[in-house]
């Protein structure tokens, strides 16, 4: 199992102590970093700039967009990416959520699978270097009856095939995942539920293509928090904000694909509490209404040792590579997270 670090969203306040930390996991020999976009900052100019002043960790967007780039775009940014990195860039993508393409992107939030099925293949294509075009449902290449034809990238990406990630929390999105990606970018996986609410369907989106899990890059990412064992209530309590804004609040009343999740894990009055304050506005209640054992079991956090069993189980449930985001208010605290991700790697026997 590797290590990677994943620097949220540039904009969050801590801009000045983020390529510090980027250059800090080089160091380390951390695999990946990635970096994410709503709708803010975006991944690529970020990893961008991470790339030029880091020398071996690769760079992932964690995720690219796909309601915010036609898909040729987004081939072209992931070439032009691995050729100034060296070949050192990961692409990962998502579709986002209903609020965000229909609100900032305007673009309708509807078959998700079908369009995220027809973006990579578009994508794969156009990276590959032969004449673009295409048919299919929600995207015809050239347009038809009009000057267009089909054109090549330009740009040689440093390699022939370029990682492909996919954010997927849903069944049928892990599934379709397994089918025709690289690898998965997960969200709140507890390693006693991994299996069941994500192995078994990437396992069976790799068996329809006629693949096994091999080489297939199991990514989740996890929040870090180091400390005594005694204080992991407190240091739990650091992350009740972030958990009740995803349960809660990333979505409707009808579409939360992380409450859902919450749900399959067993949670499912808690996160409909959740739910319901964070959407009327209760944030600090919704908070309150986390329970321990939902963030314990989807973060790492207590000391070196702890956090090393932990990983042992991560690693056990098909875990490849384990992305942390680390917690602290100064660089110093999050460097010092940095290094015991890495004793905790040594320590358990993973490195």
């Amino acid at each position: 199992m590797q290590l990677g670090i994943n620097l949220g969203y540039w904009g969050a306040g801590m801009d000045a102590d983020n390529l510090a930390v980027a250059q800090e996991a080089d160091r380390l020999g951390y695999a990946v970093c990635w970096a994410a976009e709503a709708y803010g900052s975006d991944a690529p100019t970020v990893l961008s700039y991470v790339a030029a002043r880091t020398e071996h960790i690769d760079v992932g967007s964690a995720i690219m967009q796909i309601p915010a780039r036609q898909p040729a775009m987004t081939a072209m940014t992931a070439a032009t990416l691995d050729s100034l990195s060296g070949g050192r860039f990961r692409l990962g993508l998502g579709v986002s959520g209903p609020q965000v393409s229909e609100g900032w992107y305007g673009v309708k939030f509807d078959k998700p699978l079908a369009r995220t099925r027809e973006y990579v293949e578009i994508v794969r294509r156009a990276m590959s270097r032969e004449r673009l075009s295409y048919e299919g449902e929600h995207w015809t290449l050239p347009l038809p009856g009009g000057p267009g034809k089909p054109i090549k990238l330009t740009v040689h990406p440093q390699r022939e095939h370029i990682p492909l990630y996919i954010a997927a929390i849903g069944p049928k999105n892990l599934e379709q995942t397994g089918e025709i990606a690289d690898g998965a970018l997960l969200i709140f996986p507890s390693a006693d539920h991994l299996e069941e609410t994500a192995v078994t369907y990437l396992r069976a989106g790799r068996e329809k293509a006629g693949k096994t899990m091999d080489g297939f890059d199991v990514c989740p990412t996890l929040p870090l928090a180091v400390g005594d064992d005694k204080d992991v209530t407190r240091l739990a309590d650091t992350f009740r904000p972030y958990t009740a804004l995803y349960v809660g609040g990333m979505g409707s009343f009808k579409q939360n694909f992380y409450n859902q999740l919450a749900r399959r894990m067993g949670y499912e009055q808690a996160a409909a509490e959740i739910q319901e304050k964070y959407l009327s506005g209760d944030k600090e209640g919704a908070a309150a209404a986390v329970p321990h054992d939902l963030i314990d079991r989807t973060t790492l956090l207590g000391s070196v040792a702890r956090i090393a069993d932990r990983m042992k189980a991560y690693a056990a449930a098909g875990v490849t590579t384990l992305t942390l985001a680390p917690a602290g208010f100064t660089l110093d605290e999050r460097l010092a997270s940095l290094r015991a991700g890495v004793d905790a790697m040594e320590r358990a026997g993973l490195a």
